[in-house]
């Protein structure tokens, strides 16, 4: 027995297959724009012409890692107290030493 679908629904390769969603104006060879980011009254801005430093403490600490780039501890919002000057006191010493480690490089080449 065989089923169809009703004219007004739609399968997954429907939509991959259409022109509407193939993420290109239909007749046209440009891409559709992205759409407005969402208007978020309790987004925090940042004015940071004045060239002072920005205290982004909710973030966590920055960690640097092996290869010089930077990122943040994902839980850092759910961490105790205790872990967290824990973590920083890890994260100051081995940052410093990583740190150095990329400045010696540098000199090397």
């Amino acid at each position: 027995m065989s089923t169809t679908n009703p004219p007004s629904t739609t399968t997954p390769s429907d939509i991959s297959s259409s022109p509407s969603h193939s993420g290109q104006n239909p007749g046209s060879s440009q891409p559709l724009p992205l759409p407005e980011p969402p208007k978020d009254t309790n987004a925090a801005t940042l004015d940071v012409s004045s060239g002072q430093g920005v205290k982004l403490d909710h973030l966590g600490p920055m960690v640097v890692n092996r290869d010089g780039t930077l990122s943040r501890i994902a839980n850092w919002t759910e961490m105790s107290d205790i872990e967290r000057k824990n973590t920083l006191r890890i994260l100051g010493k081995r940052n410093q030493l990583r740190i150095n480690a990329l400045k010696n490089d540098d000199n090397k080449d």
